[in-house]
C-alpha cells in the first residue's frame, strides 16, 4: 500500500458523500497517481466500513466488469468485485429513484446464491456450481460517482464497482444439468428489446466470475458465506436509463425480474 490510512479514510469519505449527494467527481488516480490496488480495495472496504458502522447490512457481493463487451466499454482489461448493502436493493417490480443517483446504467446478469461457503486459493468453475444453491435473474443499477463515467480501474474498485440498486427476481434455477453457458437473455426498456446475450459472455461461463471472486477474498484471509447472494456481472454493454423508463430482463429458464425509473 502507497496510502496511509487517515488519506484512505478521507477518500472513502468523499466517495460515499459523492454517492449519497449524486454528485460526481474527478477519478482519485488524478491526486494519487501512485495509488496501488491495495489501497483501491482498502478505500472501498472503509466505505463498507462507514455504511455498516450506521446500521446497514451486507446485502450481496459483486463481480464487475466481467464481460468481454463491458471491458471494451470501459476501456479496461481485468474484472473487478465489490460489495452491496441492503440499501441498493429493490423489490421486484419496485422504483428506483433517479434524483439520488448521478447518470444510472442497467446491466442483465445472472445472480447465484450459495448454500455452502466459497474459499480460495483454488476455487474453480466446479466447485462454484456444486455450492451454489440456485441462480436467478438480476438487474444491476451502476452509476459511477467519476464524472462522465471516465475512470481507471483502480478508481472504480475504490468507488466499490460503480454499485448503486440491483433487483434480483424470476423464478430459482438449480444448477444441476444445466449448462449456464448457454441460456440466454433479453432485456428490455420501455418494452423494446436493447441487450441480448448468454451467460457464456461472462469469462466463458458466468461461474468463473464467482471463483475469481473466492479466490480474490481468499489471498486477503476470507470466504464467501453460505446463503451469500452474488451478482456474476453484465453480461452485455450497460445501458442508460432515465425517469419514465421501466426495464425487464428475461432469462431463459429462470423467468423475469423487473424494476422502474421515477
Amino acid at each position: 500500500m502507497t496510502l496511509d490510512k487517515a488519506t484512505i479514510e478521507t477518500l472513502a469519505e468523499h466517495l460515499e458523500n459523492c454517492q449519497l449527494q449524486a454528485k460526481d467527481t474527478t477519478k482519485i488516480t488524478d491526486d494519487h497517481p501512485d495509488m496501488d490496488w491495495a489501497d483501491a480495495y482498502a478505500i472501498q472496504a472503509a466505505i463498507l466500513a462507514r455504511k455498516q458502522a450506521r446500521g446497514l447490512r451486507l446485502a450481496g457481493l459483486k463481480a464487475g466488469l466481467t464481460s468481454f463487451a463491458k471491458m471494451k466499454q470501459m476501456g479496461v482489461s481485468s474484472p473487478v468485485f465489490g460489495w452491496m448493502t441492503e440499501d441498493y436493493a429493490v423489490p421486484h417490480g419496485g422504483e428506483v429513484t433517479t434524483s439520488e443517483l448521478i447518470h444510472p446504467k442497467v446491466e442483465p446478469e445472472i445472480a447465484f446464491v450459495l448454500k455452502r461457503a466459497l474459499s480460495g486459493p483454488g476455487c474453480h468453475m466446479g466447485t462454484v456450481l456444486a455450492a451454489t444453491d440456485f441462480v436467478l435473474p438480476g438487474i444491476e443499477v451502476i452509476d459511477s460517482r467519476y464524472r462522465d463515467f471516465k475512470f481507471d480501474l483502480k478508481s472504480v474498485i475504490a468507488d466499490n464497482t460503480s454499485a448503486s440498486r440491483f433487483v434480483v427476481g424470476g423464478q430459482p434455477m438449480k444448477v444441476d444439468g444445466q449448462d449456464l453457458r448457454t441460456v440466454g437473455i433479453v432485456m428490455e426498456k420501455n418494452g423494446l428489446p436493447v441487450a441480448f446475450g448468454a451467460g457464456a459472455a461472462v469469462l466463458g461461463h458466468p461461474a468463473t466470475a464467482i471463483a475469481m471472486l473466492a479466490n480474490h477474498l481468499g489471498a486477503r484471509g476470507e470466504e464467501i458465506p453460505a446463503g451469500t447472494l452474488i451478482l456474476s456481472g453484465g453480461i452485455t454493454e450497460a445501458v442508460s436509463v432515465a425517469a419514465g423508463d421501466s426495464v425487464t430482463l428475461k432469462v431463459q429458464g429462470m423467468g423475469s425480474t423487473s424494476l422502474r425509473f421515477v
